[in-house]
């Protein structure tokens, strides 16, 4: 059986036959979990093997994992900082902030790798203007080339432990109020001015690396009249044709408001394939879910399973947690989070 174009989420700490069901259905590819699926760290190794051991290809398991706001383990997991706080110490210091960050990068990949996750979708490559409530200090800085610096830096750092990377969330998230898990969001900006401040992170990374690019549901409407997830301008023209991306297209979640522009869940997922998305996120809808899996029982992408493969995270941290690179990256950690004053934080989204 071959990995499908859908990425599911299942319902508790272990799988239920109902999660079971719609994870060996062909058309599934992998899982992301969120904060309901976490006890602890043991438990989550165990749900990792369930998961794997399905089936053959195994799923892909995946999270989002950032840092800051956006960490799903808390309990038992290092505290990884808002990437905004590397972009205050980049002004500053610049060598120093992309060290911790390809630092930071390697140990949170390393960490989830141990347990049993195969990918986090990290960095966050919007740029981080205040107008953008929900990217804010996710963003790693406001200026498009310090973004780049880092966010290289911190794919150096997860390609380091194993694990590839995801940037997010294209063509650019951060320059728009509205949150798209709850409203529409338009851009109206022209192409120009997206192409010489937000696309610039994506364009540097990609040349660099980036196996896989996530789309934002937002309306660019002075370039297409579709959200970005469903544009074909947007996937094969620009980021395909221009910055020639050859990595995975990732939709952003189908069950978000911002998702909602063309229809129901059958009609999200045609249209996000006809556009070039390669795998389809539907969360916290299990109807919909349902809708979308029976709605792709005849698609096939030879395409996309060869893009897919290289998104299995390799694991060779056996003995992590006693090495000398973690207890140094461990202390580094330390050491940073105690002069933010960090304190831990609830998730951004449950």
């Amino acid at each position: 059986m071959t990995l499908g174009p859908v990425m599911l989420d299942v319902a508790g700490y272990e799988l239920d036959e109902e999660d079971r069901r719609r994870l060996c259905h062909p058309q599934t590819g992998g899982v992301i979990l969120f904060s309901r699926n976490y006890r602890d760290p043991q438990q989550l190794a165990q749900l990792c093997q369930q998961i794997h051991g399905l089936r053959e290809p195994r799923l892909i398991v995946s999270v989002d994992h950032e840092g800051g706001r956006v960490q799903r383990f808390r309990e038992g997991f290092q505290a990884i900082p808002a990437m905004g706080s590397l972009g205050e110490l980049y002004d500053s210091d610049p060598a120093q902030a992309l060290q911790l960050a390809e630092v930071f990068a390697w140990m949170m990949s390393a960490e989830l790798l141990h347990y049993g996750i195969d990918l986090s979708f990290a960095p966050v490559l919007d740029i981080g203007d205040p107008v953008s409530s929900v990217i804010g200090d996710r963003a790693f800085h406001r200026d498009p080339q310090a973004i780049a610096h880092l966010a290289n830096a911190w794919v150096r750092g997860m390609r380091k432990a194993g694990m590839e990377a995801v940037g997010k969330h294209f063509p650019g998230h951060g320059s728009v109020e509205g949150d798209s898990h709850h409203v529409m969001p338009f851009d109206r900006r022209p192409f120009d001015a997206i192409e010489a401040l937000d696309l610039v992170p994506f364009r540097r990374v990609i040349n660099t690396h980036l196996a896989g690019v996530m789309m934002a549901h937002v309306i660019y409407d002075q370039v297409d009249a579709l959200a970005a997830g469903y544009s074909r301008y947007w996937i094969e023209t620009v980021l395909r044709g221009q910055l020639e991306f050859d990595g995975v297209v990732f939709s952003d979640d189908l069950s978000m408001s911002g998702a909602e522009s063309v229809g129901g869940y059958s009609e999200r997922a045609q249209q996000s394939l006809a556009a070039g998305c390669d795998i389809l996120l539907v969360c916290n809808n299990p109807d919909g879910a349902d809708e979308v899996l029976e709605s792709l029982r005849d698609y096939s992408s030879p395409a996309t399973q060869l893009r897919m493969v290289r998104l299995h995270g390799q694991n060779s941290h056996a003995q992590l947690f006693g090495s000398n690179e973690w207890l140094s990256a461990c202390d580094k950690l330390a050491q940073f989070n105690q002069r933010l004053g960090l304190a831990e934080g609830g998730d951004l989204f449950e």
